[in-house]
């Protein structure tokens, strides 16, 4: 039997590769808006982050979203996930 290659991603906040699934995705649409994408198929640029709330935080700080899509999230993106981190 064939072992398959398990896709790796970095981490926006923790810089650490680890296996996409395990990972959320946030994308930045055609439009230019910053979306969280649970389904991991929207059109668009795509980074990820960790399921904990420290790594978002960290990504915050830092302004990685800004230097990743050259924009800042909204504040309803933010607290959007915040909600789901919060629940997972």
């Amino acid at each position: 039997m064939k072992n398959r290659k398990i896709p790796l991603r970095m981490c926006l906040g923790c810089q650490e590769m680890k296996p996409k699934k395990e990972l959320l995705r946030i994308v930045k649409t055609p439009e230019g808006v910053l979306e969280y994408d649970p389904t991991s198929k929207k059109n668009g640029r795509g980074a990820y982050l960790c399921s904990n709330l420290e790594c978002f935080s960290k990504a915050l700080k830092y302004h990685k979203f800004e230097k990743t899509f050259g924009i800042k999230p909204s504040p309803e993106m933010v607290s959007e996930l915040e909600r789901q981190l919060n629940s997972s």
